[in-house]
C-alpha cells in the first residue's frame, strides 16, 4: 500500500498542469507526455543516465565479483575483510558525497595530494571538469556499491557445489578454465540479479550529483532522477515531473526485458542442469 499509492498517485498527477505552490490544476490528458518526449534537456538527462549505467554497472559487476572471490577463501580473519567492504553500503550517502567531494578537490584533494607526492603536478578539478565529472561519479558508485554486489556473489560461489570443481580439475581443466565453464555458469542467476537491480539504481542516482555536482558542468551530470527533482521541487511543476518519473519507469522496464532476453539462454541452462 505504501508503495502502490504514491505510484498511483503520481501517475494521477502526470495528466494535470499543476504548479505545487498553486491549488488549482488542470486536466490536460497526455500533453505532459507530449512535452516530456519533445524536451532535449530530459533526454540528455536520459542519455548521460544511460552513460552513467554504462560505465558503473558493468564495472561494478566485475569488481564485485573480484572481491567475492579473494573473501571467499578459507583463511582466519576473513569476516573481518567481508565486513570492511560493506561498510560503504551502510553508511549515510550524504556523508559518502562529503568525502568523495574532499577525494576530488583540485588543490587539496586526495587524488591530486598523492599525485603532488609522486611529483606529478595535477590540479584538476575532477567534479568541475566536463570531461571527468561523469567519470568521478562512476568510480564513487562502484566503490559505494561494492559490498551488497560482492555479499551477492558471494552467497552464489559458496551454493557451487566442490563437486564440480573437483570433476573440472579431474578433467585436467586449469583454474580459469574452471571459472569459465564453472564458476561463471553457476553464477547466471545471481549475475542476472545483480545486473537489473544494478541497472535500476543507476537509473535512480540522486544523491551523490545533488550533493557533489548539481548536474554540472555543462549538464555532463544532468542524470534523469536528479532532472525530475528539478521539475518537482524547484520548477514545482509536478504534473510534467510525473509523467517524466513513468516514462524513466518505461525505459528501465524496457532495460530489464533486454537484459532478460540476454541472459535467458544462460538462465534456462541453469536451471535444466
Amino acid at each position: 500500500m505504501f508503495a502502490l499509492f504514491p505510484l498511483l498517485y503520481t501517475f494521477y498527477l502526470s495528466f494535470f498542469k499543476w504548479n505545487l505552490i498553486q491549488e488549482s490544476k488542470q486536466f490536460v490528458g497526455a500533453a505532459n507526455y507530449r512535452y516530456s518526449f519533445s524536451d532535449g534537456l530530459f533526454w540528455n538527462a536520459m542519455g548521460n543516465s544511460f552513460r552513467f549505467a554504462l560505465g558503473s554497472v558493468p564495472f561494478g559487476m566485475a569488481v564485485a565479483l573480484g572481491v567475492a572471490i579473494l573473501v571467499n577463501q578459507k583463511l582466519r580473519g576473513i569476516t573481518v575483510f567481508r565486513t570492511i567492504y560493506y561498510i560503504p553500503a551502510i553508511s549515510s550517502g550524504v556523508a559518502i558525497a562529503m568525502l568523495w567531494i574532499y577525494v576530488y578537490l583540485p588543490e587539496t584533494g586526495l587524488i591530486n595530494s598523492l599525485l603532488g607526492m609522486a611529483g606529478i603536478t595535477n590540479k584538476t578539478d575532477f567534479l568541475q571538469n566536463p570531461g571527468w565529472a561523469m567519470s568521478a561519479l562512476v568510480f564513487m558508485s562502484v566503490w559505494v556499491g561494492l559490498g551488497p554486489k560482492m555479499i551477492l556473489f558471494l552467497a552464489g560461489l559458496m551454493g557451487i557445489p566442490p563437486a564440480l570443481y573437483e570433476a573440472s580439475e579431474l578433467d585436467g581443466a586449469s583454474k580459469w578454465q574452471s571459472f569459465w565453464h564453472v564458476t561463471l555458469p553457476m553464477l547466471a542467476p545471481t549475475t542476472f540479479f545483480v545486473m537489473v537491480t544494478s541497472t535500476i539504481g543507476a537509473f535512480q542516482l540522486f544523491t551523490p550529483v545533488y550533493m557533489m555536482t548539481k548536474g554540472g558542468p555543462q549538464d555532463t551530470t544532468d542524470v534523469v532522477g536528479y532532472h525530475i527533482y528539478i521539475e518537482a521541487w524547484q520548477k514545482f511543476l509536478v504534473g510534467i515531473a510525473g509523467a517524466k518519473s513513468f516514462i524513466l519507469l518505461l525505459v528501465i522496464a524496457i532495460f530489464a526485458f533486454l537484459q532478460y532476453r540476454m541472459m535467458k539462454k544462460q538462465l534456462e541452462g541453469y536451471w535444466v542442469g
